[in-house]
């Protein structure tokens, strides 16, 4: 049978690596054979890294001649949303347009991953251009969410989240602009950290926004997220990204692992955020509502004091239509990237190149965004005024922190269950709370809607946890708790089953399924026809 990687963790991986139960390479070998089985049904993979095997059996003779095996996540597979530049392999954005444009060096955060020694596996699919939350894509086709074959991943991270909900990596990268790396680990029962605006370089990452971009992981337990929070909070100040400059030295050098066990849910203080909530009976929102209050009525049985939040300042909608601002930093940034001379092959080398060709998906919710951003910079006066709104907003949500002397925020990730696919966009979110905010925040999974025949277990539900700037180990603390004490996490019905594990002469090749495109999104255009 050989090696097997189901729910496996970076913990559980080591120690077979160590105790001679299987090898870097062999688990590795285990992993693809996982991919090759099960990606056609959920289409999560881009491409796979030619060097995965290769970069296995370097650390097996590392390991061999010298028995040190050095850094946090040493033989560990990993995978890496296709926004993240990695050398060796193409950084797509999910965009065919894109799909030869290679980088010539690795983002910080991948140098940082590679020298704790993880094994990049290959590339995740994601919203193209990581620009909504269905995970759908001209080079990367329609991601499908591996609880309920219906229903879209939640993204932009999607390909991230389903492909570790499936077990075909130990963990992922993601990015988050507005709800990415929380919406695909809610819709997938995974745990995720959007870090504190700063904590984490986002160089080397096809950009959205300035004011609101952060990257992070997607792990299936606290501790994995934790572990690689760590790994990638460790870049040092960069240049190319100023926001670094804010990062506290404490809070690169923190190893996030090491007091996670130590905190308790007795005597917290949450603020719970009435106006994330939609209260209207349905078959979408009422299991959202369910499990919410599941977990509240455990969190006060658990000892935390639970505070009602009815502040008005509390409407996703509202906060995203008054104070969102990547319309005005997205053309510029991505023109920028596009036009860095570290990066290579045949690419548009501009937003307006991109989008005047046919090889790109834009959803008709978004062609407004598309057409704004197109005609839209820095230098327009709303910009500056809801730049300083946003400063203001800043002030309020802490002065409620403080004033309610809580320890952290609780509300669903999304108000309704993830949306179907084909649905005109991902409704319902509230990650823009802390996209606007620069706030940390860890997602954990709190429960499934009823079965179905299509949902064997049901949709998963997940909840943000969100703190004060740079109280990313408070956060943790709270999450692993909940998690020991809640266990809600399911492996999907589709990936429980075992593969036979064999022996692979190269990295095998993987196409994405770039067929599935629902017709409701049509192919090269961002204008009503």
């Amino acid at each position: 049978m050989g090696y097997d990687p189901r729910e496996a963790t970076i913990d559980s991986i080591q120690h077979a690596i160590f105790s001679g139960l299987t090898t870097c390479r062999q688990a590795t070998e285990a992993f693809l054979a996982r991919i090759e089985a099960f990606n056609p049904q959920i289409n999560a993979i881009i491409s796979l890294n030619p060097e995965a095997l290769s970069a296995a059996e370097t650390l097996d003779r590392e390991f061999s001649a010298t028995g040190n095996a050095t850094g946090a996540l040493w033989g560990v597979p990993i995978l890496l949303k296709d926004n993240y530049n990695a050398e060796g392999m193409p950084t797509t954005g999910g965009c065919l347009d894109l799909a030869h444009s290679r980088p010539s060096k690795d983002a910080p955060s991948v140098t940082a991953l590679k020298k704790a020694g993880a094994i990049i596996l290959g590339k995740a699919n994601l919203h193209e251009l990581a620009l909504e939350g269905l995970t759908v894509s001209s080079l990367g086709g329609q991601t499908i969410n591996p609880y309920d074959s219906t229903r879209t991943p939640g993204g932009s991270s999607g390909g991230s989240a389903a492909a570790v909900a499936a077990s075909f990596a130990v963990l992922a990268t993601g990015t988050d602009t507005v709800n990415s790396l929380r919406s695909p680990a809610s819709a997938n029962s995974l745990f995720s950290c959007r870090p504190t605006w700063g904590l984490i370089s986002r160089s080397g990452v096809i950009p959205v926004s300035y004011t609101q971009d952060t990257i992070g992981p997607i792990a299936r337990s606290v501790k994995d997220v934790a572990t690689t929070l760590t790994v990638m909070a460790s870049t040092a100040y960069e240049p190319s990204d100023n926001a670094t400059a804010l990062a506290p030295a404490e809070a690169r050098s923190l190893d996030y692992t090491a007091q996670i066990a130590s905190g308790t849910l007795k005597g917290l203080r949450l603020g719970l955020v009435e106006g994330f909530f939609n209260r209207t009976p349905s078959e979408e929102t009422s299991p959202v509502n369910k499990a919410m209050q599941d977990t509240v009525n455990m969190l006060k049985e658990a000892g935390s004091t639970i505070v009602p939040l009815q502040d008005e300042m509390f409407n996703s909608s509202a906060i995203s239509e008054q104070l969102d601002v990547q319309r005005f930093e997205f053309r510029q940034l991505l023109n920028d990237y596009l036009s860095n001379p570290e990066l290579t092959g045949k690419h548009p080398e501009s937003t307006e190149e991109l989008y005047e060709g046919d090889g790109y998906v834009v959803i008709p919710a978004q062609y407004e965004y598309v057409n704004t951003a197109l005609a839209s910079s820095t230098s327009n006066a709303t910009y500056a005024n809801r730049k300083q709104q946003i400063e203001d907003f800043k002030i309020r949500l802490q002065a409620t922190l403080v004033g309610h002397k809580l320890d952290a925020l609780l509300y669903p990730e999304q108000q309704n269950l993830v949306v179907k696919i084909g649905a005109r966009q991902q409704s319902g979110r509230n990650g823009i709370l802390a996209a606007l905010t620069g706030s940390p925040v860890v997602t954990v999974p709190v429960g499934f809607s009823p079965p179905t025949e299509r949902a064997p277990l049901g949709v998963p539900i997940g909840m943000e946890i969100l703190g004060r700037p740079f109280t990313e180990a408070k956060l943790l603390q709270i999450a692993y708790q909940f998690e020991r004490q809640t266990h809600v996490r399911k492996t999907p019905k589709m990936a429980g089953e075992s593969v036979r594990a064999r022996r692979f002469s190269k990295v095998p090749d993987i196409s994405p399924n770039g067929s599935n495109i629902p017709d409701a999104y049509p192919l090269g255009q961002h204008r009503e026809s």
